[in-house]
């Protein structure tokens, strides 16, 4: 099961973690989400059928982009 750490700038607080935490839960087969106003991060574990690109365009379409 991979697990991928994005680096997000546009954290920053609390509201920011529940939302990115909340929507990629709803993606199918992720697993496990956390993120972090404080290192702006978020660790997602996941399984097919999620896919590295699926998390990432979510993560664009709720504003959150992740840094490339």
């Amino acid at each position: 099961m991979p697990t991928v750490t994005y680096q997000i700038p546009n954290i920053s607080c609390m509201h920011c973690v529940h939302t990115i935490k909340s929507e990629l839960k709803e993606l199918a087969g992720v697993v496990s989400v956390e993120a972090r106003a404080d290192t702006k991060q978020a660790v997602v574990t996941f399984e097919a059928p999620a896919t590295e690109e699926q998390i990432v365009a979510l993560l664009t379409e709720i504003k959150y982009p992740p840094q490339k």
